[in-house]
């Protein structure tokens, strides 16, 4: 390389540097992420962590190598062709490099998560059932039996019966059904998931959980809220032209609260 090219290779790295030490600095220093409320949710931070630092790496890595060839360049002499194997271990190396930091890092940091969003099952979880519909949610509880009732997608009847309950099925008397979530704090809670029509998405931000409902095949998820206060369950999925509607608010409670405004409800058909 041309001495003089020198000086706005270093200037384009003093700019580069200083972008990536502004980045590291924002990430970690400042609150660029709502204060976690589940207890799951400081694992699944852990793993955006990892990934943003993995993948901060690797630009500069890259870029440090792109720079070493280009300072390193010397036209006088003229260019020289690498051999094979080393073209091949250019080649090889940044793939294998990339596939451990992005596989195997993200399976090893977020592993013990996924354990307790679906694998582990607490004793007695809360449970509680969302329904997503164009473009409203609905929350459906047990009720004192603790069983869910019968459905039939044929039944569903506008606000009148929005989830197909069959009036004559004993175990749906007592199922109580809401637009509002409200949960228990500190207690497990296990939600089940299902959609009338398209695809959605279930996701509350501030506890870091995520799940699409798909049509045709339940799907649940489990995790436990650790912050009283009132949060937003929101669809992440494009669901339709009202898609920016689809909401739902979302209640922490005290456990007794929460146990005494459920004993307070009235089931769908009673």
């Amino acid at each position: 390389m041309e001495p003089r090219s020198r000086p706005r290779i270093i200037l384009g790295l003093v700019a580069f540097f200083g972008l990536i030490t502004l980045f590291t600095v924002g990430l970690f220093m400042l609150p660029w992420r709502s204060e976690v409320a589940s207890d799951e949710g400081g694992g699944i931070d852990a793993v955006i962590t990892y990934l943003l630092v993995a993948t901060g790496a690797l630009v500069v890595l890259g870029h440090y190598v792109l720079i070493r060839f280009l300072w390193n360049g010397n036209g006088e002499k003229g260019y020289t062709r690498p051999t094979p194997k080393v073209e091949w271990m250019w080649g090889i190396i940044p793939v294998v490099i990339m596939m451990i930091l992005s596989e195997a890092g993200v399976l090893v940091v977020g592993a013990p998560t996924w354990k307790k969003l679906y694998v582990d099952r607490a004793e007695n979880p809360v449970q509680i059932e969302v329904v997503g519909k164009q473009f409203q949610w609905y929350v459906r509880y047990p009720g004192k039996d603790g069983v869910y009732g019968d459905y039939d997608f044929e039944e569903i009847d506008g606000a009148d019966n929005p989830l197909g309950l069959l009036d004559d099925s004993d175990a749906a008397v007592d199922d109580i059904v809401t637009s509002k979530l409200r949960l228990p704090l500190g207690r497990p809670v296990q939600i089940r998931m299902r959609t009338h029509d398209v695809i959605h998405s279930f996701f509350v931000p501030d506890f870091r959980v995520k799940q699409d409902l798909i049509p045709g095949f339940p799907t649940e998820i489990r995790f436990t809220p650790t912050k009283l206060g009132e949060y937003e369950l929101a669809c992440s999925e494009l669901c339709g032209l009202a898609h920016y509607r689809m909401k739902a608010p979302v209640l922490v409670m005290e456990p007794e609260a929460f146990d005494k405004w459920l004993a307070a409800q009235r089931g769908y058909f009673e």
